[in-house]
């Protein structure tokens, strides 16, 4: 009889108290897998948006990245078109996205309020940020004016604010390059939403053109690549910084993304220590299962010592004992895991908002060959381990003394 065969029909000897350990591991298994897998999709959906709202990479000017400008795109780029058509060379480039970044008053006559202005080609902006900034009303005006007047998208807090809707009339005030002050009179196209109550309050996206009209100026505030390939990032990064670029700096999209970085440092200890607790207690209940079971078969390792088996072997028939309550636990929380994965999308389930946004997002959960490998092959460590603690010092017991245990 192989040691697998015995093992088994070892576990099976006490079938309930074996089940139940096995349902321990099992859940603990899947616990860690749907967790884990939770995590690794809220890391991947963070990720995403930070790498649509900037780009994989953004090159500006050196003293963009490390200084506050004095006055409107103080550190801005100047001819742009022609860095631009230099890298859409590169085949590794879907597209390149020229950004103004400004700020000033927004009026509807009545009252004025602080904006935060981002000039773009609107459309393509929608289109990178995806479900990350939704259209609440309106559309995005395939052309860059309406009636001769430039259209603007502006957050929903904002237009509540300005009481603006979709057509109303409303004037941007802003500083130009040169520092003096201009307006622009404007008319909103559609309202939007980011998510963050913040932007929605401030938020006015504008043709790039259009803004650069207002601050009289051809410069942008930054170029925003977007690659085919993410993998391709750090290749480029060391491409661009080995050329003479003028003073100009590539980042990438992680080194911009301050709130990705704060979440996954938070996520990482929270369901660190989460993932703690749930192998401390798989641990505790097959330690539990094989000492009950050890000191029922005291005899019986009284036998096989005076039989002439060594304590290496017993405690390792104890082991793979262990070994055949993880596998069939990982088995069941592998199911159990892929089971809650592949349904969750259809119940359509949403977390709440987090602090600062004002929409939540889907409860999903990613699976990765990666993830359940080593969830899998650290159930089964853990029982092998707390079979070898519990069996140990019972191998070791002097023969007599074993064979009258009761």
């Amino acid at each position: 009889m192989s040691a697998f065969s015995f093992a088994c029909k070892n576990v099976l000897k006490n079938r309930r108290r074996s089940i139940t350990t096995i349902l321990v591991a099992a859940i603990g298994c899947a616990a860690l897998l749907i967790s884990g897998g939770f995590t690794l999709y809220t890391y991947h959906m963070l990720a995403d948006n930070a790498a649509r709202e900037s780009g994989h990479i953004t090159i500006a000017d050196k003293r963009f990245f490390a200084e506050e400008e004095e006055t409107p795109l103080q550190f801005g780029i100047e001819r742009p078109g022609e860095i631009i058509a230099t890298l859409l060379d590169d085949d590794r480039i879907e597209f390149i996205l020229p950004r103004l970044s400004f700020s000033g008053l927004i009026s509807n006559g009545d009252k004025s309020v602080i904006f935060t202005g981002a000039g773009a080609n609107i459309a393509r902006e929608i289109h990178v940020r995806g479900d990350f900034l939704q259209i609440e009303s309106g559309e995005i005006n395939s052309g860059k004016n309406i009636d001769s007047v430039p259209a603007i998208t502006i957050g929903k807090d904002l237009a509540r604010t300005l009481k603006a809707e979709v057509g109303s009339n409303l004037s941007l005030m802003s500083n130009t390059a040169n520092g003096g002050m201009n307006s622009m009179a404007v008319v909103v196209a559609a309202i939007v939403t980011t998510g963050w109550d913040e932007a929605d309050r401030r938020l006015v996206l504008i043709d790039i053109e259009a803004a650069q009209r207002l601050l009289m100026t051809d410069k942008v505030s930054s170029l925003s690549i977007y690659l085919r390939d993410e993998r391709n990032v750090e290749t480029m990064l060391e491409e661009f910084l080995a050329l003479d670029t003028n003073n100009l700096t590539p980042r990438a999209w992680s080194e911009q993304a301050f709130y990705y970085a704060s979440v996954k440092a938070l996520y990482n200890r929270i369901f660190g220590l989460l993932g703690v607790i749930i192998l401390l207690l798989v641990l505790f209940s097959v330690s539990n299962t094989l000492a009950t079971s050890v000191a029922e078969r005291t005899r019986e390792i009284g036998t096989f010592r005076a039989l002439g088996s060594y304590p290496g072997e017993i405690v390792a028939h104890f082991v793979h004992e262990g070994m055949v309550i993880g596998m069939a636990g990982i088995v069941i929380g592998n199911v159990m895991a892929l089971v809650a994965a592949f349904l969750l999308p259809y119940l359509g389930w949403q977390m709440p908002p987090p602090p600062g946004r004002s929409i939540g997002y889907p409860l999903l959960v990613s699976t990765s060959a990666l993830l359940y490998l080593a969830i899998d092959l650290l159930i089964v460590l853990l029982c092998c381990t707390a079979a070898w603690s519990a069996s140990k010092k019972a191998a070791k017991m002097p023969v007599m003394e074993a064979l009258r245990h009761v």
